[in-house]
């Protein structure tokens, strides 16, 4: 699952890097990137919700991840076809729709393995293989523009990948038809903990309402030159490496230190929002460093925390509401910081900083009351 997951963001995350400059080219404005971003992340993690009802219900983890994965990968290349910006935007949030759909199945599968490996480490090395892919889709991108391939070769490009994401996908069902049997530990924790859970959820809606999407940033670099739109797909496989090396240490950390590893890498990847923003080329490259942190931190630790609040039969349920929730905070922070940006960097930065201050002592109520009940 780790290596469908390495296919898959090649693919999705080649894209992402260049799909700021590819609207800018298109004539798209800057509360068009926010809006569109933001609305695809929240029908992405709105259907996680009712997809992790479904794969709960019907018991079908493995079909309802070959769907989303088809969707998720299959959009990318279809960018080399979009003449507009509206069409584009179409597939952009296809491709968000798609992810939507398998991430609690394919969440749930991977977590069977945790109670052997530590769940910490499990979704750390999901996450670190997630980022490696991440990161060398975009430095092929990088590569096809440099020399002069042009947005519709690039996206063309990545169809390679997303076979191969689907071929990796059917071998692993193949392999592992029924993964509970992998789940040789189980956790005695289940459904006692709704208070810890709904703080956590409330936590993670004002992380992901202040941490803005890399279309955001990039269209940011792309507007105001502070990089060459060459550079630009090698600052998100800069962010996404960063993230494939953070990942497993941020997974092992969580699984030794518990909650206050989430608290120390939140606080932390905030500040991405005034170095990216406001500062020139090299306070801006830490920025994007520290948000391929954050992200990676998000994609690691959450899912971590969630799959110890619920029981097995509830996982992907649990993952899933999760998910909904950070997505509708994601789509609302997305399109005030898309329209704050085009009156002012300084109040898009103050709105970002504000947020995620805001998150961090409801995770610090969230860790404090899930330990008592632990205890």
């Amino acid at each position: 699952m780790s290596l469908v997951s390495l296919f898959a963001d090649m693919t999705y995350e080649g894209a992402r890097s260049v799909t700021g400059p590819f609207f800018a080219f298109l004539g798209a404005s800057g509360a068009i990137v926010g809006f569109v971003a933001g609305f695809g992340e929240l029908l992405g993690f709105g259907l996680r919700y009712v997809s992790g009802i479904a794969a709960d219900r019907s018991g079908k983890y493995w079909g309802t991840a070959l769907l989303g994965y088809a969707i998720n990968v299959l959009a990318v290349p279809v960018l080399a076809l979009a003449r507009t910006w509206p069409v584009a935007a179409a597939l952009v949030v296809g491709e968000r729709v798609g992810r939507g759909v398998r991430k609690p199945a394919s969440s749930a599968l991977i977590s069977y393995a945790g109670s052997e490996l530590g769940h910490g480490w499990v979704f750390g090395f999901r996450e670190a293989m997630d980022q490696t892919g991440a990161t060398i889709g975009p430095v092929v991108v990088a590569l096809i523009l440099f020399y002069h391939g042009g947005f519709a070769h690039a996206f063309g490009a990545l169809f390679v990948p997303a076979v191969l994401a689907l071929i990796a996908l059917l071998i692993a069902w193949r392999q592992f038809p029924v993964p509970r049997h992998l789940e040789t530990k189980p956790i005695a924790v289940g459904a006692q903990q709704p208070g810890a859970f709904w703080l956590y959820a409330v936590a993670g809606a004002c992380l992901g309402a202040g941490f803005a999407d890399f279309a955001l940033i990039s269209f940011h670099f792309s507007k105001t030159h502070v990089f060459a739109l060459g550079l630009i797909p090698i600052l998100y496989a800069a962010a996404m490496l960063m993230g494939a090396i953070g990942s497993p240490f941020l997974g092992k950390a969580y699984d030794r230190y518990g909650n206050t590893v989430l608290v120390g890498a939140f606080a932390g990847s905030a500040l991405f929002a005034p170095l990216a923003f406001l500062g020139a080329s090299w306070a801006a490259l830490a920025g994007v460093l520290l948000w391929g942190l954050g992200m990676a931190a998000q994609e690691t630790l959450f899912p971590a925390v969630i799959v110890q609040l619920a029981s097995p039969e509830r996982r992907a349920t649990a993952l899933g509401t999760f998910d909904a929730v950070y997505g509708i905070a994601w789509f609302l922070g997305s399109a005030v910081m898309g329209l704050l940006y085009d009156r002012s960097f300084v109040a898009l930065v103050i709105f970002s900083l504000a947020l995620q201050a805001g998150g961090l002592p409801l995770l610090v109520l969230a860790g404090r009351k899930s330990a008592r009940v632990r205890s």
